[in-house]
């Protein structure tokens, strides 16, 4: 094939599968149905990056292969609209976030076609479009009904500069993972959602999802955090005067009790001490702003600190024995973890003891002298369980998100709203800037939030003309609502009656595989696992995870190995490249550029190693002749067992290095069959979607390759049954051998000596050194 214009290929094609409809998923129970999804993008304005393409390349490649091995495959795609960035950039250029959240789609939209993934575009979802946030609210009333949803006016994390309130799962290193920002506590009200009533089963659930990485999951173990163990009350001597009469001591080791030398508390909690009256003294108050600081600034928790700490001059007694302990402010103890204070056992604790050490604290030898129940039943314990993981906050107070649906009455009592008010859709506004108060800018709009209407017999709110006055609830829900639940919409898109109806879902869930980042594994998955869980409980879906099997993609690099960022200015757009290299070099790259998981920087000068390799295969087009060429039967055969397997596994690298290796055996024969062309090229189609397609129509093929039967090899062509090994001595050829296929070095060691070549080279020297290339050589060193 010399005539190759991809650019024109390219678009004759594309326009072809589209109108055929040749990627449309069909509700079809007579065939085994593969749900292959990617998590969702967010549509910002600066478009796909090659890090989309790397993720969307290789699920396709994936979904093409399971398409074509006759599964009724679903492959969607959607918008994860809502959220800050759309809002904040719609503020700074002076246009609503709806018209830029569209613009940045239809963008996306054009670019995956570029790529030429094969998505259902009729099943798109929107999280921004009122028919599918219908259930999003929908699914808050639920929560709400069953009191999962409810208010606080705890202090929670509060961005300073993005003018919200932000859940723990937000926050990087204490700073807003948005922004940067260093969070403050600020008390305020807030909709959280009890997410610790499901810890245990997040937990324990991990255990059954055997088709995920091992380290996923470790990774959400770690952030549940689950502790089991007791809870001491230590009085606190003089602390009347302050309002604290008792320290509450959560340990795991109840039974180490008598060993305890010293208690020690969180910089916060003793803040909040000196709020509540306790005279400190000025140097107390200066580490204790320090340690707060440092606590924040900190990148990452789990890291190891240097311990400090301050004495406070106050004394707690231990429970078990009545003796005076000291306690001290330590930097190691976090506000946010357990009850801010522990009991300090050097004896039993690498922390404790390296605390004491440094502050010459007594480290006491105790014997282990009852255990924890006993210790728990006569000192006044009682059992608890602990989680690291805490109720999610999740009320914004920004417009740009799904409103919540409730209503309060004048003396501030809560309403959930009937379900046929629903969708409740954002107002049309001039000004959606924050309004610094803690209030979302909803709170402005009068018109909007003061509604008429009554209390149905249901204790819900309906719309009446004739009703009351009630206030609409002003917070809006986070981005996480919308993408927490999305991949069950997408079997059901258009269904107005509910979420998804029982046949449909039952039929395409759970999702057999999903694709995406690592960097999702402690927010996304644990907040869709929750949704999921809960919509099992009340019946809505019929298993209890929403994904199978999870594959999570490594970073693309910059050249140098930097990460790629816009401000780096080192972000390469898909599309400058599919340009330069057309669409199936491009995949045929991505493919090829390293190990799916792991992080890999870009490399240009690869590109043209790709566009060889497809140069290559579309000469091979003019060595096809009608009888099977039978110096390839087993090359094929064994580059279709490794490509299937390959795929399999998302090896995509290994596959392609494969089909290489045997493009070069084609070379060398100068001959190819019509058939074995066709094997070949079905191979080939997941990657190269545009070549492929054009040389299966040029071998008089009337359907799409894409739809074509996936080809079998044949186990008895997979190892060839003989090779002939060449015998060298210091590196020169004295002779050849025989030998089965796949011998090993020590076999054919037996095999050479007993060879008249060795006996003439060699005779009774003893080797220094024995060089070994399978199937191909030995080299004997004397």
């Amino acid at each position: 094939m010399s005539e190759y214009n991809f650019k024109s290929l390219e678009k004759y094609w594309k326009e072809k599968w589209e109108s055929e409809k040749l990627y449309q998923a069909l509700y079809d129970t007579t065939k085994k149905k593969f749900y292959v999804l990617d998590m969702f993008p967010y549509p910002s304005g600066d478009g796909l990056h090659v890090g989309h393409a790397r993720i969307y390349t290789a699920s396709d490649i994936y979904t093409r292969t399971k398409r074509m091995q006759g599964f009724n495959v679903l492959h969607p795609t959607g918008w994860d609209a809502f959220g800050l960035p759309a809002e904040e950039t719609a503020i700074k250029n002076k246009v609503h976030p709806r018209v830029l959240t569209d613009k940045n789609i239809n963008t996306f939209r054009s670019q995956m076609k570029n790529l030429g993934i094969s998505y259902d575009f009729s099943r798109e979802v929107d999280t921004t479009d009122p028919e599918f946030y219908k259930w999003t609210q929908w699914i808050f009333l639920k929560m709400y009904e069953k009191g999962l949803a409810f208010q606080s006016y705890e202090p929670i994390n509060w961005c300073p500069s993005c003018q919200t309130g932000l859940a723990n799962e937000d926050l990087e290193g204490g700073k807003c993972e948005r922004c940067g920002s260093v969070v403050e506590q600020k008390p305020m009200r807030q909709w959280v959602l009890r997410i610790t009533d499901y810890a245990d089963k997040l937990l324990n659930d991990l255990d059954t999802l055997n088709e995920w990485p091992e380290w996923l999951k470790t990774l959400q173990r770690n952030w549940i955090g689950k502790s089991e163990g007791a809870e001491f009350d230590f009085k606190v001597e003089g602390g009347e005067s302050f309002g604290v009469e008792k320290l509450k001591i959560f340990t795991t080791r109840a039974d180490t009790l008598f060993g305890a030398t010293y208690t020690a508390i969180s910089a916060e909690l003793a803040e909040s001490w000196i709020k509540n009256g306790w005279i400190a003294s000025g140097e107390i108050k200066n580490y204790i702003s320090k340690t707060i600081a440092e606590q924040k600034e900190a990148n990452d928790y789990s890291k190891e600190i240097e311990k400090t700490g301050i004495e406070t001059g106050i004394f707690a007694i231990n429970p078990a024995n009545g003796e005076k302990i000291p306690v001290w402010i330590a930097n190691y103890i976090l506000g946010g973890v357990g009850t801010g204070a522990i009991m300090a056992v050097p004896a039993h604790d690498e922390r404790d003891f390296d605390f004491a050490k440094k502050y010459n604290l007594e480290n006491r030898e105790t014997p282990l002298l009852k255990s924890t129940d006993e210790m728990i039943k006569e000192f006044g314990g009682k059992k608890t369980t602990r989680y690291k993981l805490q109720d999610w906050v999740f009320s914004r107070q920004r417009y740009w998100g799904e409103p919540i649906p409730i209503v309060h009455d004048t003396n501030g009592k809560d309403y959930s709203l009937d379900e046929s008010e629903l969708p409740l859709t954002l107002p049309e506004v001039e000004n959606y800037t924050p309004s610094g108060t803690g209030e979302s800018p909803l709170a402005n709009i009068s018109q909007w939030v003061n509604v008429k209407g009554h209390i149905t017999p249901e204790g819900k709110f309906k719309q009446s003309s004739d009703g009351e006055i009630f206030k609409r609830e002003t917070n809006t829900m986070p981005q996480w609502a919308g993408s927490s639940w999305y991949y069950l919409r997408f079997a059901d898109q258009k269904n107005k009656n509910e979420l998804i109806s029982k046949d449909l879902e039952k039929y395409w869930n759970p999702v057999d595989v999903y694709v995406g980042g690592a960097e999702h594994a402690t927010r996304h998955l644990i907040y869709a696992r929750f949704y999921h869980k809960f919509l099992f409980d009340i019946g809505v879906v019929s298993h209890p995870e929403p994904f199978t099997r999870m594959e999570s993609v490594g970073l693309v690099l910059g050249e140098d190995g930097t990460k790629m960022s816009k401000r780096l200015g080192n972000s390469i757009n898909p599309d400058a490249v599919i340009a330069e290299w057309g669409v199936d070099v491009m995949r045929i790259y991505i493919a090829f550029m390293g190990s799916f998981y792991d992080a890999t920087p870009w490399n240009p000068k690869a590109i043209i190693g790709c566009k060889r390799f497809l140069d290559k295969v579309l000469k091979c087009v003019d060595y096809i002749q009608d009888e099977e060429v039978k110096e390839i039967v087993i090359p094929l055969n064994q580059t279709i067992k490794k490509v299937t397997e390959d795929f399999e596994t998302f090896k995509f690298n290994t596959a392609v290095s494969q089909m290489m290796i045997f493009i070069n055996k084609v070379e060398e024969a100068k001959k190819i069959s019509k058939d074995q062309m066709k094997d070949f090229v079905k191979l080939l189609a997941p990657i190269a979607v545009v070549a492929s397609e054009e040389i299966w129509k040029n071998l008089d093929d009337e359907k799409s390759v894409h739809i074509a039967e996936w080809p079998k090899y044949d186990e008895k062509f997979i190892t060839e049954n003989e090779v002939v090994i060449a015998i060298q001595v210091n590196g020169k050829l004295r002779g050849t051998v025989n030998a089965p296929y796949g011998i090993s070095q020590n076999e054919i060691i037996e095999l050479v000596k007993k060879t008249k070549e060795y006996e003439k080279n060699i005779g009774n020297i003893e080797p220094k050194k024995i060089i070994f290339i399978p199937n191909k050589l030995v080299n004997i060193v004397i």
